[in-house]
């Protein structure tokens, strides 16, 4: 310390912490992340963020979940552009698929699912799309190294439920699927859903191919069904239905209904159990998988 001139006040000081935080998940500062652009089988620009585990050794490869939402659109420009950013804070709560990175997984997270199509005639090509976003993401995720593309999962929430079973319908891509909260059975909805406007009797076909419940012989993978017992958006009855389905025939499907939960889920308990249930089923149906005896295609089925 510099000493002070003659005559003026000097003092020595010291710094000392008075507080101590901890990180409460120290865990979380080894999950990597990255936005990932690729293009699907038509030029259409796509896009992912990819989250890796901690201690993720490069070269890798590991069992994958894949999360989206699918979104129609009029036009190509609009449907190819990019969302998200590797530069934000990562957050994991409530029922984030992220959960998944803490058991060893790879997660594709906010997968760009585009159905694109002239207005009111979207949904035309809806199957035919979603398979494809698909088989692009999963192949861009193999082709990083990260992804064994025998042990794939998919995850989706409302909407994206209703893509999540019929990506297990009309593809081999996946070796299970976990449907939230979702709607099965669009006969029972014939004045429209999600953006379709048409009637059933003017949509006949494609009120019928997008309800999974009419399509449940052709889901050969394990399915997780979650719903709430009070959802006011989908209701419950779908996901009792497309259970009752897919069990007569011989499937493998597991229901969990949520007391006193609505489209989301928000008590302390739910969260837990929805946690656990989503992991145990991949752990045993992803993780734990063999190899098919098949190489995984999108060919329809």
């Amino acid at each position: 310390m510099k000493k002070a001139p003659e005559g003026e006040t000097s003092w020595m000081s010291t710094l000392r912490a008075i507080t101590q935080f901890h990180d409460p998940a120290p865990q979380l500062r080894g999950i990597t992340k990255r936005l990932v652009t690729y293009t699907r089988a038509n030029g259409l620009p796509l896009s992912f963020t990819l989250y890796l585990p901690p201690d993720y050794k490069p070269g890798t490869r590991l069992p994958t979940v894949l999360w989206a939402y699918p979104l129609d659109y009029a036009g190509k420009e609009v449907a190819g552009q990019i969302e998200g950013s590797s530069k934000r804070f990562t957050t994991i709560e409530g029922t984030s698929v992220l959960f998944f990175l803490l058991q060893g997984y790879a997660v594709l997270d906010d997968v760009a699912m585009p159905v694109v199509g002239p207005s009111g005639a979207a949904y035309d090509t809806f199957i035919e799309q979603i398979v494809s976003n698909a088989k692009a993401a999963i192949d861009k995720a193999v082709d990083l190294g990260v992804t064994d593309p025998e042990r794939v999962g998919v995850v989706g929430h409302s909407f994206g439920a209703e893509m999540t079973a019929n990506l297990l319908a009309y593809s081999d891509l996946f070796r299970a699927g976990i449907a939230r909260s979702g709607a099965y059975n669009y006969t029972i909805c014939p004045f429209g859903f999600q953006n379709e406007k048409r009637t059933l009797w003017q949509a006949r076909d494609v009120y019928i191919k997008l309800s999974p419940v009419l399509q449940a012989d052709k889901i050969n993978e394990p399915l997780l069904l979650i719903h709430g017992e009070l959802d006011q958006n989908t209701g419950p009855l779908g996901s009792e239905k497309l259970f009752e389905a897919i069990r007569g025939i011989g499937g493998t499907v597991r229901l969990v209904m949520l007391p006193y939960e609505d489209h989301g889920y928000s008590a302390r308990e739910s969260t837990e159990h929805v946690l656990y249930e989503m992991l145990s089923w991949f752990d045993r149906y992803v993780k734990a998988a063999p190899p098919r005896a098949h190489q995984p295609g999108a060919a329809n089925k």
